[in-house]
């Protein structure tokens, strides 16, 4: 039975998450008030609209549609400004190690991103080779818990959900997987991951045997 190798972007192959923060916190500033990095964790594997929604609530502030679809595409030309010199040392600690070893081994990868930006990335990076499908937010309708990034991305490989397994940092994206019937892999904080399957600090701490044996089981 052949397994599928799902991984999220932000947080998990590269750290994109600072330059969405500094997006968000330029335009926080802008509209009058502050952006912490504590309050970017609430950030992490949500769509740009509910980004976008959540800032305005934090700094208490009223949007017509006009502004709300203004300042959306604000913080994302900021966000590809931070992003336009992105290089291969933006790769996490071992990512290509894993991915290297997949790919070797003939074993489906694919990409399941809430990202808009998910391809320039990997190009910008030197990793899009790896991929055999690209899954991000250009092509669901549903943000994460919602397993539909997931799913799409095992009917592009060919595999059956259960017979994938995802890499997330997120606790929606964990939620997701689950949801999706795939092993889940939290990379980061576990207290905060607690719901998934496995956990790791991040790609160092993951074997070559471990891999094996997901591929096996």
């Amino acid at each position: 039975m052949t397994k599928g190798f799902i991984f999220d972007l932000d947080g998990v192959i590269v750290d994109t998450a600072k330059y969405h923060y500094l997006a968000w916190k330029k335009l926080a500033n802008e509209l009058g008030f502050e952006f912490t990095k504590a309050q970017n964790e609430l950030f992490k594997g949500v769509s740009r609209k509910r980004c976008l929604e959540i800032l305005l609530e934090i700094g208490n502030r009223e949007a017509t549609q006009e502004e709300f679809d203004t300042w959306m595409i604000e913080k994302n030309v900021d966000y590809l400004k931070y992003i336009e010199n992105m290089d291969a040392s933006e790769i996490l600690p071992d990512v290509p190690k894993i991915l290297e070893f997949l790919k070797q081994n003939n074993i489906p990868i694919a990409l399941g991103s809430a990202s808009k930006n998910a391809q320039p990335i990997l190009e910008k990076v030197g990793l899009l080779h790896y991929f055999d499908a690209i899954v991000d937010g250009n092509n669901v309708t549903k943000a994460k818990p919602d397993p539909e990034v997931f799913l799409l991305a095992a009917k592009q490989l060919g595999v059956n959900a259960d017979d994938c397994v995802v890499f997330e940092d997120a606790v929606a994206g964990v939620q997701a997987a689950n949801a999706a019937n795939m092993i889940s892999i939290g990379i980061g904080d576990q207290s905060i991951l607690s719901e998934a399957q496995f956990n790791f600090r991040d790609f160092t701490e993951i074997s070559i045997e471990f891999i094996e044996g997901l591929i096996k089981n």
